[in-house]
């Protein structure tokens, strides 16, 4: 801010929001570079072309193409989680546990599995990486894990408990889930929504 405590403005915007700009600028780049050609075959040269920046612009934001491969990522999780979420709130509280399912299902496979860019960076291009990148997916993939957990508990009740425990089942469906949206999105001919959303659903309920 300048001593007046206005904000910095720089050709008539905010310096802040003109960053912000160019981050969401190299997100969309990531993902379209990182989804189309690979973690691997992409390169920063690359990037700024694709998100029409310098390269002095990049390193304003990121260190390396894994920093950004990890921003890329965390912002499908996210958004994919707020996606469940919202699809979850437009139910009533009565809603049963099928109806829960199909509905958190559909929103999850629709906010990854619908852009094939999306689907790859979130289950293929994440792997294998780098040992820090791996420990961050593990990561993510328990907060899913929680999230699926806590979803169930309000679901069945105080006093259900899954064969084998919560954990178990949570991790086993959230690795049936991603294995599944990944092979759907990346299919030739690919199914319609309604038989994934199905399956899964049945998986889902077959442990609830």
């Amino acid at each position: 801010m300048t001593s007046s405590g206005s904000p910095r403005v720089y050709d008539g915007r905010p310096v802040e929001d003109r960053r912000a700009e160019r981050r969401e600028q190299f997100l969309a780049a990531g993902l379209a570079v990182f989804g189309d050609q690979g973690y691997h075959g992409s390169s920063i040269t690359g990037i700024c072309k694709a998100a029409g920046l310098a390269r002095a612009q990049f390193y304003e934001h990121f260190g390396n193409r894994e920093e950004l491969l990890l921003a890329v990522y965390d912002l499908i999780q996210t958004e994919a989680r707020s996606a469940v979420v919202e699809a979850l709130t437009t139910l009533d509280e009565e809603a049963d546990a099928v109806t829960r399912a199909s509905v958190a299902v559909r929103a999850y496979a629709e906010s990854i599995g619908k852009d094939p860019r999306r689907a790859r960076v979130s289950f293929a291009e994440i792997v294998g990486v780098s040992a820090d990148v791996e420990k961050h997916r593990v990561e993510q993939r328990e907060i899913w894990v929680e999230f699926f957990i806590a979803e169930l508990k309000r679901a069945r009740g105080p006093e259900f408990v899954p064969a084998g425990g919560f954990r178990a089942a949570a991790t086993g469906f959230i690795g049936a889930l991603m294995a599944l949206v990944h092979q759907w999105s990346g299919a030739g001919s690919r199914a319609e929504l309604e038989d994934l959303v199905e399956v899964l659903t049945r998986f889902l309920v077959s442990v609830m």
